[in-house]
């Protein structure tokens, strides 16, 4: 399957397992994405969007999203779209 680079993640938060990604490309709930870095790598299907705290259906490239993961993120993990 195709990737295709749409953000890197800024922040993690342990607590509530939430990355905080910057976007490059548009991102909606029900895309797969994959998170890769150093110490990363897994794919998850985009199930909890948000913007400001509010649940939001899509994003598009320059927000600052939560996404609720799966497994821990790190600063500086790319992360892909599968398409």
């Amino acid at each position: 399957m195709a990737e295709k680079l749409i953000g890197t993640v800024s922040h993690y938060y342990d607590r509530i397992g939430v990355a905080t990604v910057i976007l490059t490309e548009a991102l909606k709930r029900g895309d797969t994405v994959h998170f890769r870095g150093h110490k990363t790598d897994f794919q998850q299907m985009v199930e909890s969007l948000q913007i400001e705290h509010l649940d939001v259906e899509q994003a598009k490239a320059g927000d600052h999203i939560g996404l609720k993961v799966s497994q821990e993120a790190h600063e500086k993990d790319e992360v892909y779209k599968v398409e």
